[in-house]
């Protein structure tokens, strides 16, 4: 849904610069390759190009980015695995990848133990509770749960598919709330966001990033996030601790990881690239605009995070019984 390309300024393709983080060492003499697993105009493709384009003026080198789509991220995944650890192929891994796939694939071709280097947190966003204005009467969400409780029928949430966190978060909101409510899968926000509008869908707890153009446009009314703290760009908008559901903190993130055995002194490297990031005032207001925020952390800080999380999506995963293969 995201196509604010004009985000990016000029294209990844800029010619390597030449500075003092050349001069540091040998790493990187070449491009680099930054393998996306999902489609290019998405959430993750359009924070790492952002990211990438920093990276170019920090570290003086070419980054090229890669969209290798397919399996909920599982073909891009096992191609960064499978590459030569020689620092010269990072992925844009997801949330999904560190806790969620793992309980909805039988057979995965990569274990995120195993086969990559954690680098740094990249990025997060929040879901959002959303309706659409001209459909749904409730403007607050304690107003839209009692509205749907009482609709003939049931209701119905849309996600970008199945064991996304859009996904599985309306499947804890149903759960939790004991709502008549049916899941209908999509590929993506430019799916679900007009079967919304049309009335054909009832609500949906979806990645912030898609949404902000049409929540300020008014066709869309946002309810709450799902995160701690109330987002930047959206001021008005109460958690869903302040709308009225406890315990209901939920971000999608991003961390950029590498194939098991490259350099750590690569890693180091990158990661200091990266603390560069959430730094650059300029960047961090792109990343707002398109409905982010810009992280770093250590490598290890990222295996806690995902560690800590995978509680929560095995229980939801086991309760929506969702499978993807």
């Amino acid at each position: 849904m995201i196509t604010r390309r004009s985000l990016l300024g000029a294209t990844l393709a800029l010619p390597a610069l030449a500075g003092p983080a050349r001069a540091q060492g040998t790493w990187p003499n070449r491009p680099v390759r930054m393998i996306v697993p999902y489609p290019p105009a998405g959430s993750t493709d359009l924070l790492t190009r952002l990211i990438c384009e920093r990276l170019q003026q920090s570290l003086g080198q070419t980054f090229v980015v890669e969209n290798r789509p397919g399996a909920g991220g599982n073909i891009g995944m096992d191609a960064v695995a499978k590459s030569a650890p020689d620092g010269y192929t990072f992925g844009a891994a997801t949330i999904g990848h560190f806790t969620i796939n793992q309980f909805l694939y039988r057979d995965m071709p990569w274990n995120i133990d195993r086969d990559f280097q954690p680098v740094s947190l990249t990025w997060e966003f929040p879901n959002v509770v959303v309706v659409a204005s001209q459909h749904v009467p409730a403007t607050t969400l304690k107003e839209f749960i009692v509205w749907a409780g009482q609709r003939r029928g049931g209701v119905s949430f849309g996600s970008p598919g199945v064991g996304t966190t859009p996904h599985l978060s309306g499947e804890i909101f149903r759960d939790r709330l004991k709502l008549d409510a049916t899941h209908v899968p999509f590929r993506g926000a430019a799916q679900t966001i007009p079967a919304m509008l049309s009335g054909d869908v009832t609500f949906a707890i979806d990645n912030l990033a898609s949404y902000v153009p049409v929540i300020q446009e008014g066709r869309m009314r946002a309810l709450a996030v799902t995160s701690a703290e109330r987002w930047p760009t959206l001021p008005d908008v109460p958690t869903m601790a302040e709308a009225g559901m406890e315990d209901f903190v939920i971000t999608s993130w991003g961390a950029f990881v590498a194939p098991t055995g490259t350099p750590r002194p690569v890693i180091d490297r990158m990661n200091a690239a990266l603390r560069e990031v959430p730094a650059d005032s300029a960047v961090r207001d792109r990343f707002l605009k398109a409905g982010g925020l810009p992280l770093w952390s250590t490598p290890e800080d990222v295996v806690a995070r995902g560690k800590a999380e995978l509680p929560m999506w095995q229980e939801a995963v086991r309760k929506s019984g969702a499978r993807a293969d």
